[in-house]
């Protein structure tokens, strides 16, 4: 083996010297500039130079005046000797290498710097921000909803991590959202899953971590792993945090748990929706409700400890707010909602209130003296009777939705399914053993073609269900629903039969235009999954409230005939319904006009929580809407 010889060292040294950065080249060129100066100082000095062109003697002065020419190449004009101007010459052309080397290090330091702010990899220092990590479609609905929260906030930030550009991340939340207020949106590029990028967006200062399921065959195992990397980063915070993770399937709940521990708050998105579609679609009016409850653009749940209520029962508390609806109490145990209506309320305990913002939440109103009980008039429900049902089209979430159903309807019933999709029999025949109340029966057939919903008699059906086909892109896959929703309003209109209609649409733009078709109901999975996971980063007492409100067990939200409430046909004021409802066991927060059913800009006639005091007139197919057990 050669040795290296004294050039190859000094080369390697050399190179190793200019590889360590910006600052340690500007370091040498101050180096190399000293050099150059003391030299010539000492030349002029010796040979007294300076002394023959007037220069008052000294190593100092001539030190300086070698400075100025590196620095000015034009100061080398005024020398007069010429041995002067021949040191002062290379000592100007050093100057000139010098500092052009100089400008070229600050250019390539600056490009360098500003790409790497282009590419999203600086820190991010705030202080009580909310992080989103992860990049899907949800990201817009999320960051919208946000925005709508903060907008009473002093100087509020989202700060998003995905695995994209920042600047394309920036343009497509500015394209879809415009402009968002006060709030600060700040992207980062980088993985969830890599402890490095986590340092990135400032994980220990935030207030809440929403973590979103990346579109792809496994979403929950990228969650998972994003929750573990932060709750065992290295230099963590040791209080917990705030941490908001969506699961799709149920079996990985579990895992989600033991990772997260109580620093996270799970969202079981296809139980939800599926129990959200089994529900809306024997209701029409029901996706509307939640919507309102999920958004921050109108009325939504608090929480709120009024001292006043100590010692009153539940049921006098239903009574006590003019302008908000209570509907449960957060006790020492946890949040529960329509508790029975005796329960008397301790000091501490906090009731769950329906209201446009936490400030309106307030005590007051006539109350009990409001209510006419000469209008109230409680009349038995229908009893139930087996029922039939269609669904048309598959995903994933179509097994829970038939599971779901089977909870509500009478013995007798009877689901069926058709699809075009392979195997289908095989794709339910694990639901089908698990069924108590209804009969399931599949067939394989093309949803969007006339001759299939002609086949099927769908006029025959009490409820229809489409399901957006989850192989397919989104809009292909709405653009089939929105097809099968068409057939189906025109198949209800020929033979004067209006089943009620529930379709799930993929992407919230293609809503609008769905509407054409007269559904009684569109349920946008991922949209409402985003605001749920924004309501419960503001306040992560609501996973349990949300919990309650949308599980088949305890109570759930009816839309019931108003006139088993109150007498129809003449004004009512909400105090009325709210004690009507009382009575039976029941909390009101709100009701539902038929006349209004189908005008989008009255919210298709429902009106969550309204003004207890305002006179409403009910007719004979409205309905009030209430927290129930059944």
């Amino acid at each position: 083996m050669n040795r290296p010889s004294l050039a190859d060292r000094l080369r390697y040294r050399f190179d190793n010297f200019m590889a360590r950065g910006t600052i340690a080249l500007i370091a040498g060129l101050g180096a190399i500039t000293l050099v150059i100066t003391l030299a010539a100082a000492v030349v002029i000095t010796l040979t007294g130079l300076g002394q023959a062109a007037g220069w008052r003697v000294g190593f100092g002065e001539a030190g300086f005046q070698a400075l100025i020419r590196e620095i000015d190449s034009g100061a080398v004009g005024a020398d007069a000797a010429w041995g002067l101007r021949l040191v002062m010459l290379v000592v100007t052309v050093g100057g000139i290498f010098i500092l052009s080397a100089l400008i070229g290090i600050l250019n390539n330091a600056l490009t360098a710097k500003l790409e790497e702010l282009r590419r999203g990899r600086s820190r991010v220092i705030e202080t009580g921000h909310s992080v989103i990590l992860g990049w899907s479609p949800q990201v817009f609905t999320v960051i919208a909803e946000l925005v709508e929260a903060n907008a009473n906030q002093r100087d509020p930030c989202i700060v998003v991590l995905g695995e994209r550009d920042k600047v394309a991340m920036e343009a497509e939340i500015r394209d879809a959202l415009g402009k968002t207020g006060r709030t600060r949106v700040v992207c980062r590029s980088g993985s969830p899953i890599v402890l490095g990028d986590l340092d990135l967006v400032g994980l220990d200062s935030a207030r809440a971590i929403i973590v979103l399921s990346p579109p792809g065959d496994d979403p929950d195992s990228s969650a998972i792993k994003t929750v573990l990397a932060i709750t065992n980063k290295p230099g963590r915070k040791a209080e917990p945090y705030h941490i908001v993770a969506e699961i799709a399937d149920p079996r990985n709940l579990e895992a989600a748990r033991m990772v997260g521990r109580d620093e996270v708050e799970i969202v079981l998105t296809g139980d939800l929706i599926s129990r959200i579609i089994a529900q809306t679609c024997r209701q029409s009016g029901l996706s509307v409700v939640y919507q309102e409850l999920l958004d921050f653009g109108g009325d939504e749940i608090y929480f709120k400890e009024e001292r006043g209520l100590a010692g009153k029962t539940f049921g006098e508390a239903l009574l006590a707010f003019e302008d908000s609806a209570v509907i449960g109490l957060c006790t020492a145990e946890g949040p529960r909602l329509n508790p029975p209506m005796d329960t008397v309320i301790k000091p501490g305990e906090q009731v769950i209130v329906v209201s446009e913002d936490d400030d309106t939440v307030r005590l007051g109103g006539p109350g009990v003296a409001a209510v006419d009980r000469t209008a109230i008039q409680l009349r038995d429900a229908d009893v139930a009777t087996a029922e039939r049902t269609l669904v048309l089209g598959w995903n994933w979430r179509a097994p829970a939705i038939i599971r779901e159903l089977d909870h509500y309807v009478a013995p007798g019933s009877a689901v069926t399914v058709v699809a075009d999709v392979p195997d289908l029999e095989a794709r339910t025949a694990g639901c089908r053993v698990e069924l108590e109340r209804q009969a399931l029966s599949v067939a394989t057939g093309d949803t969007t073609d006339r001759r299939t919903l002609e086949g099927l008699r769908a006029e025959t059906y009490r409820h229809v269900i489409v399901l957006a086909y989850d192989h397919l892109e989104a809009q292909k896959a709405d653009a089939r629903t929105l097809i099968t929703l068409l057939h189906l309003r025109d198949i209800a209109e020929r033979h004067d039969h209006p089943f009620s209609i529930v379709s799930e649409m993929l992407d919230t733009r293609n809503r609008a235009l769905a509407e054409v078709t007269k559904a009684d109901d569109f349920i946008v999975s991922d949209k409402l999954v985003s605001l749920m996971l924004a309501q419960i980063s503001e306040n992560k007492k609501l996973n349990a409230v949300f919990a309650d409100l949308f599980a088949p067990e305890g109570s759930e939200i009816y839309l019931k005939l108003a006139s088993n409430y109150v007498r129809i046909g003449v004004p009512v004021n909400f105090y009325t319904v709210a004690e009507a409802a009382r009575q039976r066991g029941e909390v009101a927060l709100g009701y539902r006009l038929k006349a209004h059913a189908t005008d989008a800009a009255r919210a298709y006639g429902v009106v969550v929580n309204p003004t207890k005091s305002a006179p409403v007139t009910f007719a004979e197919w409205d309905r009030v809407i209430v927290l129930a057990e059944d």
